[in-house]
């Protein structure tokens, strides 16, 4: 009996761990180059894919930009409320395969994000191939 109620919670342990290193939920960006608290970004799944949206800016100055550089019908749009990252697809430990955009100035770029813990997720636009780009850390907001 005792082994059967061992196994069980090992289980359910093993169960609850996977869902708390998952990439859905609110992150804070950090520019990457100023150490700037930027904006809060949703990510969330959609039709087997992950998608990430400006659900938050942080800075009140800029609350109400707009994306007047972005690509197809974002350009004119507020930047709160965008949908940044688009179409990754699970790739083991990361999510690839999609694209993000920069709301400054409208660049897209190809996208990887991968958890670097339960509270940080590595966020990394490319062009080409992934050696050329750059990586933000964003955190988990609780």
């Amino acid at each position: 009996m005792k082994k059967v109620l061992l196994t069980i919670s090992l289980v359910a342990l093993t169960v609850m761990t996977a869902v708390a290193q998952d990439v859905t939920g609110k992150w804070k960006t950090v520019d990457d180059e100023t150490g700037e608290e930027k904006s809060i970004v949703e990510i969330y799944k959609e039709n087997g894919k992950v998608y990430g949206k400006v659900v938050e800016i942080l800075n009140p100055a800029k609350r109400n930009a707009t994306c007047d550089q972005c690509p197809g019908s974002d350009k004119g749009k507020p930047i709160l409320g965008i949908v940044i990252i688009k179409g990754l697809e699970k790739d083991g430990d990361e999510y690839n395969g999609g694209t993000i955009m920069d709301p400054n100035n409208g660049k897209v770029y190809k996208c990887y994000i991968e958890l670097d813990g339960p509270n940080k997720l590595d966020v990394r636009g490319y062009i080409g191939f992934s050696l050329l780009g750059r990586t933000q850390t964003w955190t988990r907001v609780k």
